[in-house]
């Protein structure tokens, strides 16, 4: 594909990446992947770290390695419209679109989307509602549930509940039969993950998702399940669904190790009965579709038997699930190219109504207050 040159009618993408999150450093490399593959488009990248201690960064790095260490960039905040600087005030640069490669934290949780659409800058990713409910596999389900979508039989149990009444999660697990999965509510990539066999190793992994996350789901194991993915983005105002991912695993669970260093790799398209493949499909538009999104998304679920069941939806997939969707770097660069004109598709505003009570002398009504002397 020839690259398209900077010129007139470039547009800067601000790319977010990094945060105070477990998966902080598996963004830094989705962040500059897609710095990387934006170089030379029309779209001109803007990158923006996220460092764990709070605040934001613009720097010109070129690669990972360059984010390795102690990092150095231009101290911004978010202002209208653009990235401005926390020295001087002043805008620095315009951003016509932001792309977010943050995978967990506040990146994630729907914290950076509010941030964005609160300054008025287009996003080519998912918005604060779905964000913050699908980083939660508490609410996913839910959400999941209410779309008759299957999901694996589950209870949650919080930090504080399990304090009070330690043995009452043991009572419910055992109800389910062992071994069982335990997991953080809110982490992803496999981190805090574990399989419990019975009680001791139940405490044992309850212990190490609380020590992570002040909510965990411990949900009934399936043996000999098939781990697939599955997305979908909207482009060009229409949604596309990927066909079905098979990622392999030696293990009883897909681990982190093998999800980011040696892996016993993925088939696309997995090897599924199509009646299996068509549904899962099915569902994972139907959780798109449901919830009005924008951005690319990946379903991941579990297929024990002839069942499919939604295991979780990440907002924020690894490498923005471009290689679901193409399968080259010239591919993959115009489906982030059209990700993000589709980002810059206006939104219809609607009418704010200002009512002028402020105006009032005196405030009644059911849901009002009366004036009591100086109080208001």
């Amino acid at each position: 594909m020839r690259r398209q040159t900077q010129g007139h009618d470039t547009q800067n993408v601000a790319v977010f990446f990094g945060g105070n999150s477990n998966e902080a450093e598996i963004s830094v490399i989705t962040g500059m992947y897609a710095v990387n593959l934006l170089r030379g488009t029309r779209f001109v990248p803007l990158p923006v770290y996220l460092p764990p201690e709070g605040g934001m960064l613009l720097g010109t790095w070129k690669r990972v390695g360059d984010l390795a260490g102690e990092v150095r960039g231009t101290p911004v905040r978010l202002g209208r419209g653009g990235l401005y600087s926390c020295r001087s005030g002043r805008r620095l640069r315009k951003a016509d679109v932001a792309l977010n490669c943050c995978h967990g934290g506040m990146g994630e949780d729907g914290t950076l989307a509010a941030l964005l659409a609160w300054n008025g800058i287009p996003s080519a990713s998912p918005s604060a509602a779905e964000s913050g409910i699908f980083m939660d596999k508490r609410f996913s389900k839910l959400a999941a549930r209410g779309l008759n979508i299957p999901v694996a039989p589950a209870f949650a149990v919080t930090e504080a509940e399990h304090t009070a009444d330690p043995a009452e999660a043991a009572r419910r697990a055992a109800a389910f039969g062992y071994p069982v999965v335990v997991k953080p509510a809110r982490l992803g990539s496999s981190i805090g993950l574990t399989v419990a066999h019975g009680e001791a190793e139940l405490f044992s992994a309850l212990e190490l998702a609380f020590s992570l996350d002040g909510a965990v789901l411990v949900e009934r194991y399936f043996a000999n399940r098939r781990d697939i993915n599955c997305a979908a983005c909207r482009i060009g105002g229409e949604v596309r669904v990927s066909l079905c991912e098979e990622v392999f695993s030696e293990g009883e669970l897909l681990s982190y190790a093998e999800k980011y260093r040696a892996g016993k790799g993925a088939r696309l398209p997995a090897q599924l009965p199509a009646p299996l493949a068509e549904r899962i499909r099915a569902d994972t538009r139907r959780l798109y579709e449901a919830f009005g999104m924008r951005g690319v998304v990946r379903a991941d679920f579990l297929v024990a038997g002839e069942e499919a069941y939604f295991n979780e939806l990440n907002t924020v997939p690894g490498s923005l699930a471009g290689y679901l969707f193409a399968d080259s770097l010239a591919g993959i660069r115009r489906f982030f190219c059209a990700l993000l004109e589709e980002g810059m598709r206006p939104v219809p505003s609607k009418q704010v109504i200002r009512t002028g009570i402020l105006r009032e002398k005196i405030f009644t009504g059911a849901k009002g207050c009366k004036r009591r002397g100086n109080l208001l």
